[in-house]
C-alpha cells in the first residue's frame, strides 16, 4: 500500500467511525427504529448520498452499531472473567455479571439496541452470531471450569434437554459439564440479563428500592443455584 492508499484508507477509516458515532447520537433521540442514513447524513451535514459509499443501507449500518456493541460488551466481560489470575469460578462469575451491569448503565442505548424491542423490518445477518455470544460463552466457560474442578462426570440422572436445547452447541463450551445442567446455565444466562432489561427500562421502579444491591443479590442467588464453588 502507497503512502497516499494509506492516507485514503485511514481517512475511510475515520469516517465510518464518525458516521457511527453520529447514528448511536441518534439512537438516544429516535430510537433504532427512527434511524435513517438521511438523519446521519443531515447532522453531519452532508447529503445522503455520501454515505452510501459506507453503508449502502440503514440495515447495514444498523449490523455495524449491533457488531460494535456486541464485541465491546464481550471484551468488557473477557477482561472482568479474567482479571484475577488463579480466581475462583465464583469471583469469575461475580466480576463477569458486575461487568455486564457495568457496561450496561454506561451504554443503556446500544444495551437497548441489542436486548430491547426488536427493529420492524431488520435482522441481523448470520456473521453477528459470533459476536453476540461471546458473553454468553464466558459464563458457560466459568460453569465448565467449575464441573471439571469437581471432576463431576455425566450421568444422564437428570432432565433431559434434547428436545430444546441445542446439546451438540453448548457441548462445545461446556464439555465437562453434564447436559441435565445446560438449562441451569442458560437460565442463569438469560435471568441476567432479564434483571438488566427490567432495571434500565424501569419495570422495577416501585419494587426495588436499591438496583445496586438487588442486582449484587441476584447475583448471589444465581451463585448458589448454579451450584458454583460448592
Amino acid at each position: 500500500m502507497t503512502g497516499e492508499q494509506g492516507v485514503r484508507a485511514a481517512a475511510r477509516v475515520a469516517q465510518i467511525e464518525a458516521i457511527k458515532t453520529t447514528a448511536r447520537e441518534l439512537l438516544i433521540e429516535k430510537g433504532a427504529a427512527g434511524l435513517s442514513l438521511r438523519e446521519v447524513a443531515r447532522e453531519m451535514g452532508l447529503v445522503s448520498s455520501a454515505l452510501y459509499r459506507y453503508f449502502a443501507t440503514r440495515d447495514e449500518l444498523l449490523t455495524a452499531l449491533i457488531f460494535d456493541a456486541y464485541n465491546d460488551l464481550g471484551s468488557a466481560v473477557e477482561r472482568a472473567a479474567e482479571s484475577n489470575t488463579g480466581a475462583s469460578t465464583t469471583v469469575r462469575w461475580r466480576n463477569s455479571c458486575q461487568a455486564v451491569r457495568t457496561w450496561a448503565l454506561a451504554h443503556p442505548n446500544e444495551f437497548a439496541l441489542l436486548y430491547g424491542t426488536p427493529i420492524p423490518g431488520y435482522n441481523a445477518p448470520t456473521g453477528t452470531i459470533a459476536a453476540a455470544t461471546r458473553v454468553a460463552t464466558v459464563f458457560g466457560s466459568i460453569l465448565n471450569d467449575d464441573r471439571a474442578q469437581k471432576a463431576e462426570l455425566a450421568d444422564g440422572q437428570g432432565r433431559d434437554v434434547r428436545p430444546f436445547l441445542s446439546v451438540s452447541n453448548l457441548a462445545l463450551v461446556m464439555p465437562a459439564v453434564d447436559p441435565s445442567d445446560y438449562l441451569r446455565g442458560v437460565m442463569a444466562w438469560t435471568h441476567i440479563f432479564g434483571h438488566l432489561t427490567f432495571e434500565l427500562f424501569g419495570h422495577l421502579v416501585g419494587t426495588v428500592t436499591s438496583p445496586d444491591l438487588a442486582y449484587a443479590a441476584v447475583v448471589d442467588e444465581l451463585t448458589e443455584w448454579l451450584r458454583l464453588g460448592e
